[in-house]
């Protein structure tokens, strides 16, 4: 079985990386905004609605960064292989979703969802200085986070 997810690369201000914090079954994970893919689904409108479900945030989907080339077995099932597509998203309007400073820093609210869903997550951006493979979790994620900070 074949799970695809698509990914966004957002800059902020003074090109500071958009991430989400995200506890998934009493597991962390620091990855980059997305999700899977649905049927009949575009990846880059995936992605555009992603942005729109997680943080409320319209997004335009501009370059194709990095679609997986290698083997990654699904952290959740493993069952399933994972297929990332990564794009560069800007935002098309102020972000309203609140954003943390902390790692996992979850709020009251965040911690009633995982209670009731098994997983919640918050958004935060990284320092470009401070950014690099070691700011993400998943193996995917530390490919493109690579790719991104030495080409970009």
């Amino acid at each position: 079985m074949f799970t695809i997810r698509v990914y966004g690369i957002l800059f902020g201000e003074n090109k500071k990386v958009l991430v989400s914090d995200e506890f998934i079954r009493g597991n962390y994970y620091t990855k980059f905004p997305g999700g899977g893919l649905e049927l009949g689904e575009g990846t880059r409108d995936c992605l555009k609605r992603e942005f729109k479900e997680e943080m409320n945030l319209n997004v335009n989907i501009t370059d194709h960064i990095y679609t997986t080339d290698f083997f990654q077995m699904s952290a959740f099932n493993p069952d399933d292989q994972i297929i990332s597509i990564y794009y560069f998203a800007e935002a098309l309007e102020p972000i309203t979703a609140p954003l943390r400073d902390k790692l996992f820093d979850f709020d009251e609210r965040e911690m009633n969802v995982y209670k009731a869903t098994g997983e919640t997550e918050t958004f935060r951006f990284i320092d470009w200085n401070d950014f690099s493979e070691e700011s993400v979790t998943l193996p995917i994620d530390k490919v493109v986070a690579k790719i991104v900070k030495e080409n970009y």
